[in-house]
């Protein structure tokens, strides 16, 4: 489980965060949503702890991640928006660095990465270069890499950006398959489709701040619409609204 706490980021004049807070938990997939410059991406990089809040708390299973950042990162499998595959490492080999930077020894870690290329179809691309992949195959290598600790929380930001539609669908069924094991999975993204097939639970932010947080269900009652995007429209300007006033 992910838990922001009143968290407050600004970068010289400009609040980036203003105040997050909310839960992802286990066993579900948790929706974090805005338009660009909400946000979120700010928020993802303090709950991975890549940046530190100015102020407010995160806690990742029980443990404050500023107190215990290195046990909390542990607990965490992160998929950034930049990939940030090595190009002259094979998948395999990318997957095997991360393996051994998180300290799992080489027998745990070849087990580890031959369940993971089985699970997510790559045994064909496993002893190829990263340079030159598809979309699709570096996001299955960025994703193994992410998992290769077996994290109880993963975090991605725009896994589906580039993807066409067979990959994003395979995408899906694992996010799903991640979820029934009681995972939690903390998805940014500003494609609602994704949203609405994907997501137990919807966090909205606008000007940094969190303007609704609920089911998709409770969302669209919130709004009075039906669709989910028109929901997520009206509840942004809205916020954007109150913001002016």
């Amino acid at each position: 489980m992910i838990e922001a706490r009143d968290l407050h980021k600004a970068f010289g004049a400009r609040r980036a965060v203003d105040g997050v807070s909310f839960v992802a938990r286990d066993g579900q997939i948790t929706g974090l949503l805005g338009a660009n410059g909400a946000g979120k991406t700010t928020t993802l990089r303090m709950l991975y702890t890549l940046i530190q809040p100015d102020s407010g708390s995160i806690v990742v299973d029980g443990l404050d991640a500023r107190v215990q950042p290195l046990a909390v990162r542990q607990r965490l499998g992160v998929l950034p928006a930049a990939r940030g595959l090595y190009r002259r490492l094979s998948a395999r080999e990318n997957i095997a660095y991360y393996a051994a930077l998180q300290g799992l020894d080489a027998r745990a870690a070849g087990a580890r990465i031959e369940l993971l290329l089985k699970t997510l179809s790559m045994q064909d691309i496993a002893d190829r270069r990263t340079e030159g992949f598809s979309n699709g195959e570096r996001l299955k290598t960025a994703l193994a890499r992410a998992l290769i600790h077996d994290p109880g929380n993963v975090l991605l930001d725009e896994p589906t950006n580039g993807l066409d539609v067979m990959a994003t669908r395979s995408l899906r069924e694992f996010l799903r398959g991640l979820k029934a094991e009681g995972r939690c999975v903390l998805l940014s993204t500003h494609v609602m489709q994704e949203v609405a097939a994907l997501c137990d639970r919807i966090v909205i932010i606008a000007h940094g701040r969190v303007v609704a947080d609920g089911t998709p269900d409770a969302l669209r009652e919130q709004a009075h619409e039906h669709s989910l995007e028109e929901a997520f429209v009206k509840l942004i300007g809205a916020a954007t609204l109150e913001g002016l006033a």
